[in-house]
């Protein structure tokens, strides 16, 4: 792995074999610490919101867990 500073950024190589979905976990990761750092949301929005997300998830997904759903 290389990591080079340049003026418009960071830039990580890494070797062709890494797991793309350990990437993308990483990736989602530093997109939250992003998001998260620049917040004006309360923490009633934050729990609106997880509750929002985790309802439309079981809606996408009940069929998997419940036969017949």
């Amino acid at each position: 792995m290389t990591i080079e500073r340049t003026v418009d950024g960071i830039i990580v190589k890494l070797p062709i074999n890494t797991n793309i979905a350990e990437i993308q976990r990483f990736l989602n990761y530093l997109r939250y610490k992003e998001i998260v750092a620049k917040r004006k949301a309360t923490q009633e929005d934050i729990d609106n919101l997880a509750r929002a997300v985790n309802k439309s998830w079981w809606e996408h997904n009940k069929h998997r867990f419940l036969p017949g759903a």
